[in-house]
C-alpha cells in the first residue's frame, strides 16, 4: 500500500526564527486500504470465540436484535464521532478532544491508558495461539489424536500451554512464571517491532495481508463446515431458533460491550486511523463500511463454529448447546476436536490457529499505532524518533504482560478483559457526552439561559440514574419502581424546563418561537457541531446528532449499572474470583482511568504538554488556532500552553459571569 505524506515546511515565528512544523501525517493511498487496515485492526479474537457463544446463550437469532440495535444506536455513532474527528483535526484522540476543549483532553488520556491495558495481555493471548500452532508439529501434543476429546484438549492447553497445573491453591494465586510464555511474547514483541520499525506504509502493507487472509480463510472454514453431517443442527442453534425468552437485563450490556470489543471504540484505534485519511473523505461512509465489514466476519465465523459444532454433536449424540460454545474452550477444545475428524485434520487444525494469529497480529500493530500517533501528536514527544517511541511502547506491554505470563495468567486475564468492559462503556459515555452535550455548553448558556439548559440536561440523566438504583436493588424493590421514576420525573423536568425558557423568550421578544427555542434546546450545540465538522468530512446524516446526544450515553449508563449489578456478572464478584489479586485490580483499572478523565477537567494545566499546535478550540465558537497569518507569512505561537491557558481561562471566566449573573437573578451572560 502506498502511503501519501503531507508537504513539510518550515513555520517562521513572530521573530523570524525558523521553527520545525508539526509531525508529518501519512495519509492512506486509497479508501479501501483504510477499510483493510481498520477492519484488520479492529476484527480479532472476540469475532471468532464470543459472539457465536453469545448469540446461543442468549436466545440464539434473538440475539441479533439487541446486537442490531446496539450497531445502530452506539456503533455507528461512535464510529463516526472517533473517525471524523480523527480525520477533522489530523491528530489521535488526545489531540480531538482537547479540540472540542482542553478540558475533555483527558478522554483521550484514558484511551491511551485503555489501550496499553488490552494490548498487555492481547499479546500474551497471540503467545499462546503461537504456542498452539507449534506445537501442531510436536508429537506429544494431543491435535493430530485419533479420538480425541473436547475435555484432553482443553487440559492440554491449560497444562501444557498456559501452565497452569501448578496453580493448586483456592484463591488462584500464581506461583510461578512459566518461561515459556516469556519467551513466545518476547517473540511476539519482537516480530510487531520489526514490523512496525518499518513505518505506517509498510505496517499497511501487511495488516492487508492479515486482514484479507482470515477472510479467505474463513470461507474456507464455511465451505468445508456445511458438508459436514449434522451442519444444519448447528444452524438451527445458531440463527434457526429465536428464544426472546433469553432477551433478559443481563443480555444488553453483553450485546452493546460486544459491539465496543469488536469494533475496537474508546481505545483510540478508529481516531488515530481516521486521522491518516484525507480530511474530505466521507466519513458517513466509511464508518459503514468498517461497521459491516465487522459485523459481517462475526456473522459468517458463527456459521463456521455451529456447522463445526453440529457435526460433533451428531458424533456424539448430544446437543449443541452440551458442547463448550465459546472462549478458549471452543478455540483450544471443541473446534480442534472437530477440525480433527476431516481427512488431514492436522493441517486443518494449523490453518485455524494460524487463521488465530493473523487476526491477533494486526490487533497488536494497531496498539503500537496508537501509542506512537498519540504520543508524536504532543508537545513532549513530537520530536522523539519513531523507532524510540515504538522500543518504549514495547517495553512497557511486555512489562506489564508479565503479569499474565504466570500460571495464573489465564485468570488475569479474564478479569481484566471483563473489567475492561466497565472502562469501555466509561469511556462511551465521556465520549458521547462530551460531543453532546459539553460541547458549545457556553453557547447553549447565551441562548437559552443556565436554568432552561440546567432543567433540560437533568431531565435526561437524573430519572435514568434514580431509575438504575431502583433496578439494581432488585430483590428490595420491585422493577417497574425504575420505570415509574423515569414517567414521573422526565415530565417534571421538561415542565421546569419549558417553565425557564418562556421567561427567556418574554426576555428577548421577537426572537425566539416556541418551536424554535425548543429544537434549540435539544438539538442546538449537536447540530452546530455536525454543521463544523460536514464542511471538510462529508455529509452526517441528522440521525447521528440525536443518537450521539439522546442514545450513547443513556444506553451506555444503563447498561454500565445492569453490568456492575448483574448477578451473572457483577463488580466485585465476578465469577468468583478472590478479592485479592483480582477483582481488586480490576476495580483498580476502572477507578484509575476515571481519575485520569477527573485531573483533566479539574486541572487541565497537567495535560498542556500533550498539547498539539495544530488543533482548534472549537468549543468557544471562535475556532481559537496557534497558528494566524501576518505579513504573508504564517505565525505558530509555539510557547507551551498558550492554547490551552487561553481557552480555560475564557471558559472559567465566562462560567463565573454567569454565576454572578444568577446569584442577581439574571440570566444574561457576561463577557
Amino acid at each position: 500500500m502506498a502511503v501519501a505524506a503531507q508537504r513539510s515546511s518550515l513555520i517562521t515565528d513572530a521573530g523570524g526564527d525558523e521553527k520545525k512544523a508539526p509531525p508529518q501525517r501519512e495519509l492512506w493511498s486509497s479508501r479501501g486500504a483504510f477499510y483493510c487496515v481498520t477492519a484488520g485492526a479492529a476484527i480479532g479474537f472476540g469475532n471468532v470465540w464470543r459472539f457465536p457463544g453469545l448469540s446461543l446463550r442468549y436466545g440464539g437469532g434473538a440475539f441479533f436484535v439487541p446486537y442490531i440495535l446496539g450497531i445502530i444506536m452506539v456503533g455507528i455513532p461512535l464510529t463516526v464521532l472517533e473517525v471524523g474527528l480523527g480525520q477533522f483535526f489530523q491528530t489521535g484522540a488526545i489531540g480531538v478532544f482537547g479540540g472540542l476543549h482542553p478540558r475533555l483532553r483527558g478522554i483521550g488520556v484514558c484511551s491511551l491508558a485503555c489501550s496499553i491495558i488490552v494490548s498487555s495481555y492481547f499479546a500474551v493471548l497471540i503467545a499462546w495461539v503461537a504456542n498452539a500452532l507449534v506445537s501442531t508439529w510436536d508429537d506429544d501434543a494431543p491435535w493430530g489424536t485419533p479420538g480425541l476429546t473436547s475435555d484432553e484438549a482443553i487440559s492440554y492447553f491449560h497444562s501444557n500451554i498456559v501452565g497452569m497445573d501448578t496453580v493448586t491453591t483456592r484463591d488462584l494465586k500464581p506461583t510461578r512464571i512459566v518461561g515459556k510464555n516469556i519467551g513466545y511474547s518476547a517473540m511476539i514483541w519482537i516480530f510487531v517491532f520489526m514490523v512496525t520499525s518499518l513505518g505506517l506504509r509498510n505496517v499497511g502493507r501487511i495488516a492487508i495481508v492479515t486482514m484479507v487472509l482470515p477472510f479467505v480463510i474463513l470461507f474456507m472454514f464455511v465451505g468445508r463446515a456445511v458438508t459436514l453431517e449434522g451442519a444444519g443442527a448447528g444452524v438451527m442453534a445458531y440463527i434457526g431458533e429465536w428464544d426472546f425468552s433469553a432477551i433478559s437485563g443481563e443480555v444488553w450490556p453483553v450485546a452493546i460491550t460486544q459491539v465496543y470489543f469488536s469494533n475496537s471504540l474508546t481505545i483510540g484505534l478508529l481516531t488515530v486511523y481516521g486521522s491518516h485519511c484525507k480530511r474530505d473523505e466521507p466519513v458517513f461512509l466509511n464508518s459503514c463500511v468498517l461497521v459491516a465489514l465487522n459485523s459481517v466476519y462475526s456473522v459468517i465465523t458463527g456459521f463456521a463454529v455451529f456447522c463445526a459444532l453440529g457435526h460433533l454433536a451428531h458424533l456424539e449424540g448430544v446437543t449443541v448447546s452440551d458442547l463448550p460454545h465459546n472462549g478458549f474452550n471452543l478455540i483450544f477444545g471443541t473446534w480442534p476436536v472437530v477440525l480433527g475428524t476431516l481427512p488431514g485434520g492436522i493441517h486443518w487444525i494449523r490453518l485455524l490457529f494460524f487463521n488465530l494469529f493473523m487476526l491477533g497480529i494486526d490487533s497488536a500493530f494497531a496498539y503500537v499505532e496508537i501509542f506512537v500517533t498519540m504520543l508524536q501528536d504532543t508537545m513532549y514527544f513530537r520530536d522523539v524518533s519513531r523507532r524510540n517511541l515504538i522500543l518504549g511502547c514495547i517495553a512497557l506491554n511486555f512489562l506489564f504482560g508479565m503479569l499474565y505470563c504466570t500460571d495464573s495468567g489465564l485468570y488475569f486475564l479474564n478479569v481484566m478483559d471483563f473489567y475492561l468492559n466497565f472502562t469501555m462503556l466509561l469511556m462511551g459515555f465521556l465520549e458521547s457526552f462530551g460531543a453532546g452535550w459539553a460541547y458549545g455548553i457556553l453557547d447553549m448558556f447565551q441562548s437559552i439561559g443556565v436554568r432552561a439548559w440546567t432543567m433540560h440536561m437533568m431531565g435526561n440523566f437524573v430519572p435514568v440514574l434514580i431509575g438504575c438504583v431502583f433496578w439494581s436493588m432488585k430483590d428490595r424493590f420491585p422493577y417497574y419502581y425504575g420505570f415509574m421514576c423515569i414517567v414521573i420525573l422526565w415530565p417534571f423536568f421538561l415542565v421546569m424546563t419549558h417553565y425557564f425558557l418562556m421567561q427567556r423568550m418574554a426576555k428577548q421578544p421577537g426572537r425566539w418561537t416556541v418551536r424554535s427555542i425548543w429544537f434549540e434546546t435539544f438539538f442546538g450545540n449537536v447540530v452546530r457541531l455536525r454543521d463544523e465538522l460536514q464542511p471538510v468530512i462529508g455529509n452526517i446524516p441528522f440521525m447521528w446528532a440525536f443518537m450521539l446526544k439522546y442514545c450513547v450515553p443513556h444506553a451506555t449508563i444503563l447498561c454500565f449499572f445492569e453490568l456492575l449489578t448483574s448477578p451473572s456478572f457483577g463488580a466485585g464478584t465476578y465469577d468468583g474470583y478472590a478479592i485479592r489479586p483480582y477483582q481488586l485490580m480490576g476495580l483498580l483499572c476502572v477507578i484509575f482511568v476515571a481519575f485520569l478523565f477527573v485531573v483533566g477537567v479539574v486541572v487541565p494545566e497537567v495535560y498542556e504538554p500533550l498539547a498539539v499546535p495544530q488543533t482548534k478550540v472549537v468549543l468557544l465558537g471562535a475556532n481559537v488556532s496557534e497558528e494566524k497569518e501576518t505579513d504573508g507569512s504564517i505565525e505558530r505561537h509555539s510557547e507551551r500552553g498558550s492554547l490551552t491557558d487561553r481557552a480555560v481561562k475564557e471558559t472559567d471566566a465566562m462560567l463565573s459571569s454567569e454565576m454572578i449573573s444568577l446569584e442577581s437573578d439574571s440570566e444574561e451572560i457576561i463577557f
